[in-house]
């Protein structure tokens, strides 16, 4: 009786300890609650049959794997008020899931102080981008963003050397006479993701990696491995302690590699007091870093942001404006006569790419069909709430505390119906033309993002694209589909670009 009575506090333990546990956790869920509903209230749940919204988390991995990333956002949205706010809980965290322009423009403009990266996301991208203009917030975002746009001013976007050294190393590569006839097949993408990367590391670091005439190097390999695993990373969400490391690792050193010596070089010339001012022709971005600061863990990772950017994007829109010219001979007759009637066979000026409406109208509508981040977070930094998504209609506010993530998608967002004009049934559809007619809603249309942090590089990503356009179809009569589908495949890592079958 004595040996019972010693060890029933020991058996007991476990049980009040599990029993205090439930009773804090209700306690915080119930305050949360409280909390929630005096800022507005709750979207409707998406549902979901397994526990912790484990649910979602496959759902989104398998989709993205599966080349199917809108699928998730139809499934949430199609079927909610308006089509425009679903939530979750997803690993004890909740995450709100928006393609509603109002929540959009309070969580980029409106409300710009109450929403940033925050420290998750910060600590999710560090060791790929580091403390960079994409992974920080407040002063420390400001900066960056302050040192980036001198190198983004019109002088610099409308000098087009850069542009044309490359583009006629890419009509070489498209063009080997002979081998297979005229009627050569070529995988454009890959030739557009090579061709934007010289593009790219010739206009950031003043010399070109070479990838056209040597592909596959050891750096482009590790930046494409690195954005792979990245964006699973992202879509794990705090289930990324799962994925190996190894490889992304291996591939992290490697383009720390490549980008070093370029970083030592400059600080050198700094040192040297021979450093290339503002005003010559061959001042680079690397340049302007290393008159800013000498840290060279800095430098790499402003480097390698504007790099990811400048490139990836770049070349997944050109990528996509091939696509569907290819698919639409008659857009192709018509954007050639409109190139050849204002510039003949001429190098094409940067006033003249603007002038070439029908041009621009094909670089909308690809944009619109194809934003190339489909999906963006943002953090709360702050208990706050968004304008609508709650009530019956999903037209009340709802309340966000601090830490709720808050996810929207440009590629759903493009895609709803509603935002076009009545009776309209090819909105879904390639069509330049409407653009000479119609004109997006505000906050409706978003393939640069917006409010204080629009893409500090789209007049560079649209003069590439408008200027390798003219002169692919200087050279070329048509294009031909011959590899990839009808049905377009949206290949997604951390941008989204043509896949396969």
């Amino acid at each position: 009786m004595l040996q019972a009575v010693q060890g029933l506090p020991l058996l007991a333990a476990p049980t009040v300890l599990l029993a205090a546990v439930v009773v804090y956790r209700a306690a915080r869920a119930w305050a949360a609650r409280r909390r929630i509903l005096r800022l507005g209230g709750y979207a409707p749940q998406i549902p979901t049959a397994l526990p912790w919204g484990i649910g979602i988390l496959f759902n989104v991995l398998r989709n993205t794997l599966q080349h199917q990333t809108l699928r998730c956002w139809t499934q949430w949205l199609d079927n909610t008020p308006n089509h425009g706010t679903v939530e979750a809980h997803i690993l004890s965290r909740r995450c709100v899931f928006t393609a509603d322009p109002d929540n959009i423009k309070a969580v980029l403009a409106t409300q710009f102080d109450d929403f940033g990266k925050g420290d998750d996301f910060h600590a999710t991208w560090r060791r790929f981008l580091g403390d960079s203009i994409f992974t920080t917030d407040g002063r420390q975002w400001a900066a960056s963003r302050q040192l980036i746009r001198p190198m983004f001013v019109k002088d610099r976007v409308s000098d087009l050397q850069v542009m044309e050294r490359h583009v006629q190393r890419l009509l070489a590569a498209m063009v080997i006479e002979e081998e297979d006839g005229p009627q050569r097949i070529v995988n454009m993408s890959d030739l557009i993701f090579r061709y934007s990367l010289d593009v790219a590391t010739d206009f950031l670091l003043g010399d070109a990696v070479g990838s056209l005439e040597t592909p596959a190097q050891g750096f482009e390999t590790a930046f494409e491995h690195v954005q792979h695993i990245q964006a699973l990373i992202v879509r794990m969400g705090r289930a990324h302690i799962l994925i190996p490391r190894g490889s992304f690792n291996r591939s992290i050193r490697s383009i720390d590699a490549f980008v070093r010596p370029y970083i030592d070089s400059a600080l050198r010339i700094k040192d040297s007091n021979n450093m290339t001012t503002k005003s010559e022709p061959d001042y680079t971005f690397l340049h302007a870093l290393s008159h800013h600061t000498r840290d060279p863990q800095l430098i790499r990772d402003q480097l390698i942001s504007i790099l990811i950017a400048g490139r990836d994007t770049t070349a997944s829109a050109l990528s996509w404006t091939v696509y569907e010219l290819a698919r639409h001979p008659e857009v192709v007759t018509r954007v050639r006569k409109e190139i050849l009637d204002m510039v003949g066979l001429d190098c094409p000026t940067y006033s003249q790419l603007k002038e070439m409406k029908y041009l621009q109208n094909i670089l909308r509508e690809t944009l619109r069909l194809y934003p190339i981040i489909p999906s963006n977070v943002r953090v709360a930094l702050r208990d706050t709430h968004l304008p609508r998504g709650g009530g019956p209609d999903g037209l009340s506010p709802i309340g966000i505390l601090k830490n709720t993530q808050i996810f929207y998608s440009p590629l759903y967002l493009h895609r709803r119906d509603e935002f076009y004009p009545p009776g309209c049934s090819d909105h879904l559809h390639f069509r330049p033309e409407r653009w000479e007619t119609w004109q997006p809603r505000p906050w409706t249309y978003l393939p640069f993002n917006g409010g204080p942090r629009v893409c500090i590089g789209q007049q560079f990503a649209l003069t590439e694209m408008a200027y390798t356009l003219v002169r692919l179809l200087q050279r070329f009569e048509r294009m031909e589909n011959w590899a990839v589908g009808e049905t377009p495949v949206l290949a997604t890592n951390i941008s989204v670009r043509p896949g396969e079958d």
